[in-house]
């Protein structure tokens, strides 16, 4: 499981070290895609199989999973870590999560979120929610 909370930032040529906590539970390569919430994802090559199995059985006559599977899919690249422990981040998922300069990478259970660290400061932004939201939103799932 991934946790922790890091804060970093990308260079000029889009590279981002990923934290050395989380690039020795990924061993040397990792899949990269777009996220939910305007971040990107950082899944290990096998939970990224096992996502892909998940979606395989979703129904692809309903056009949201589809949509859902355009934003997952199309974008997603197999990335190797260089010597320092970097991965390039395709102008297009930069873009995408409003990527400049700082970021927050931090994990989330089974995959790492990378976050703009102006996005992820934002009022808006779920990651941000008081504790009385967050209560709210679990009892739904009898947590």
């Amino acid at each position: 499981m991934f946790m922790g909370k890091y804060n970093n930032s990308i260079d000029a040529k889009n590279r981002m070290i990923v934290p050395s906590k989380h690039r020795d539970q990924l061993g040397g390569k990792c899949v990269l895609t777009k996220g939910l919430d305007q971040c990107l994802y950082i899944y290990s090559m096998g939970d990224w199989e096992q996502q892909m199995e998940k979606i395989a059985e979703l129904p692809e006559s309903d056009p949201k999973i589809r949509a859902f599977i355009r934003h997952f899919c199309a974008n997603a690249v197999e990335c190797e870590f260089d010597k320092q422990g970097r991965i390039v981040i395709p102008q297009e998922l930069k873009d995408y999560a409003r990527i400049t300069k700082d970021l927050i990478t931090m994990g989330a259970m089974k995959k790492i979120e990378i976050w703009s660290k102006e996005v992820w400061d934002t009022p808006e932004n779920e990651g941000n929610m008081g504790s009385d939201e967050f209560a709210d939103a679990l009892k739904e799932y009898n947590f």
